[in-house]
Parts: structure tokens; sequence; C-alpha cells
């Protein structure tokens, strides 16, 4: 029987929503979850701190490096009409695609006056978002810096304040273009990174910038009929050959969120893992074949959302059921600012078989 979106639905209590983050990044929750054969999983209510216990001396942890910018803008139409612009990426060095709310949709051709201290121009529509052109000889991403405002989730109810500029930043953010954090990072700090080099691991680095479509609900029962977002990413050269290495010492993939695992996936689906830049709109359901990942640290992602459906993929439906119905009644935290999970691929035989 086909899957369909009700699979991928769970009851989450509101209050378990993390509005904010806690005072230190590793002091988050991990709940890790270790497969058993023809068994029920073992789920370990450890810290994040605790991640390092978990990685071997052989092993490899991809993070993906991109940047949070300063997405979102208020201003106004030449009519006088308020709006606000939330960048989604980057299309050139003055251009960038965007959602736009207004009363009444802008024009093609028509000028947008934001943060009283620069215009642009809408060049016309492509899908969902609105093409604009700003100002030459500016940098787009300084523009956004200066003028912007850091764009938290929709479900965090409240204005991003002074806090999260750093703490919606990982620790080795370094390329700017995403408009939502890659939130599995945000637990790392300088004492769990160097705990996980002591134990002989190795790191390596891409960088996959993170649309606002992310937070798009799926909106078809036939899951057969979504179309995802598409996200660029980058794969260093460097990334390929550790993996290789990795391989090669009979070491883990191991996969800091489902950013890093996108990009990894994405680009090992035509043939070998090369380096490169890219775009990608994959879409993982249950049945995916997995080439590049064997584990995966993430947070817990909301009910019917592609990501739940990517986790499923990997993990198994019936493992993130159950886990999820172990995280809501040890009430961990949910969603960006929430709690985290280390989970280990089940084999494509048990996916199948979903």
């Amino acid at each position: 029987m086909p899957l369909t979106l009700n699979d991928f639905d769970y009851p989450l209590p509101p209050d378990l929503i993390a509005q904010a983050p806690l005072a230190e990044r590793s002091a988050s929750r991990l709940l890790v979850v270790q497969p058993a054969e023809g068994g029920a999983d073992a789920l370990l209510d450890r810290s994040f701190a605790d991640l390092p216990e978990f990685v071997g001396p052989n092993d490899l942890l991809v993070f993906n490096d991109t940047r949070v910018i300063h997405a979102r803008l208020f201003g106004v139409k030449a009519s006088g009409g308020q709006v606000e612009v939330l960048i989604e990426r980057a299309v050139g060095p003055h251009e960038a695609l965007a959602q736009v709310r207004a009363s009444k949709s802008p024009r093609t051709g028509g000028i947008l006056r934001l943060a009283d201290a620069f215009d642009v121009e809408v060049l016309g529509r492509v899908g969902e978002f609105y093409h604009l052109r700003f100002p030459a000889g500016q940098n787009l991403f300084e523009l956004l810096e200066r003028h912007g405002k850091l764009p938290l989730p929709p479900y965090i109810q409240r204005a991003a304040g002074a806090e999260d500029e750093s703490r919606y930043q990982t620790v080795f953010a370094r390329e700017p273009g995403s408009v939502a954090a890659p939130t599995a990072g945000l637990h790392f700090d300088e004492g769990v990174l160097a705990r996980i080099a002591e134990r002989g691991a190795k790191c390596a680095w891409l960088t996959l910038h993170v649309g606002a479509g992310t937070f798009q609900p799926v909106r078809v029962d036939d899951l057969g009929e979504h179309r995802m977002h598409r996200e660029r990413y980058v794969i260093p050269q460097e990334t390929v050959d550790a993996i290789a290495a990795t391989r090669a010492a009979g070491g883990r993939v191991i996969a800091v969120g489902t950013t890093s695992m996108r990009a990894l996936e994405a680009a090992a689906q035509d043939g070998p893992l090369e380096a490169g830049s890219g775009e990608t709109e994959i879409f993982i359901l249950p049945g995916f074949h997995f080439q590049v990942v064997d584990a995966l640290v993430t947070n817990f992602h909301l009910p019917k959302s592609t990501l739940l459906m990517l986790v499923s993929a990997f993990a198994g439906m019936d493992s993130i059921r159950g886990a999820y119905a172990h995280a809501i009644a040890q009430r961990y935290r949910f969603f960006s600012y929430g709690d985290a999970m280390f989970l280990t691929r089940r084999n494509e035989a048990e996916n199948d078989a979903v």
C-alpha cells in the first residue's frame, strides 16, 4: 500500500516546541537510537555532550558550514502599501528570489523601498517566489547584514533577539546564504569538537544553503505529487577524499544534519561521489537507497514534513515512530532550538520492506 501523508503524522504537545536556546549548546539532550536485530531498538537518553562516546576513531563527521543571512526585510511599495520580504536564495551578485507578503501582489517592474534605505525592482515571478534586483555596486549579503533581520522559524513565537544572532548560527558557520540554520549543528561547541578529535575521528565540510521552502508543509496526500524546493550545495574535493579514506579505514560517514545528508546523497545519485557544486531537489522517502551516509545527527522534525520522511527512510519508520513517542513521553524539546537524535542507517532490506 503506498505511503500517504498521514503515515508521517504524530501528536506533539505545543509546549514541547523549543522557543529559545539553552544556556549552553551542548547541554541539549541526545536520544541515541541503537537498532537491534529481531527486537526493539535500544533508546538511550543522554546529553549532547556525550556524543563523542558514540564516535569511533575511524569515523568522519560531515558538517554544513552555511551561515544564516539577515533574510527578512520590511518596506513599502511605491503606492505606500506595506511589504515583508523573505529572501529565499541569491541567484546572482545583485539578484535574489524571495517571498513577498503584501495586501496586493507587487507587479513586474514595480519598485519596493526596503528598510527605508534602498530600492529593489520586481523582475517577475519564478514559481511561488518573486525575482528581485538589488542595487548594483553593493554586495547583496552586506546589504542584508546591515538592513535585514534574522529570520527565525515560523513556529518560534517571538521576534529574533540579540541572543539569536549568535545562537541561531553554528560555531563553524562560514559561507553566507541560508535563511534557516542547519539546526543539528547548533549543538556543537568547541568542547564537543575537541573531544571528537581526541577520539581520533575526523571532520569534513560542505555547504548547502537552506531555503525558506524547508518550512513549507507537504500539501498533497499522494507523496508522489510533492515537489521539493531547490537548494544549492558545494562539496569540496577534500571532503570527497576524506570520505574515501574513511571507507578504506572501515569507519562510518556521519552526516551532521539532514542538510549534509541531502547534499551528499544528491551528489551520489548518478554515480560515485564527486566534488563540485549543484542544486538539489532530492526527496528522500522510505525505500531510498543511501549511497554515502552511515549515521546521522539530527533534531526532531515537524509532523508530516519531508524531513520526518527522510529520517524515517534512514532509520526505519517503526524506529522513528518509537523514538518520537519516547521523546514526547520523556519531554524532549522539539525543532530548531530543541534536542537531538543520533541515528544509525537501517539496512536497505528492512527499508524496502516498509
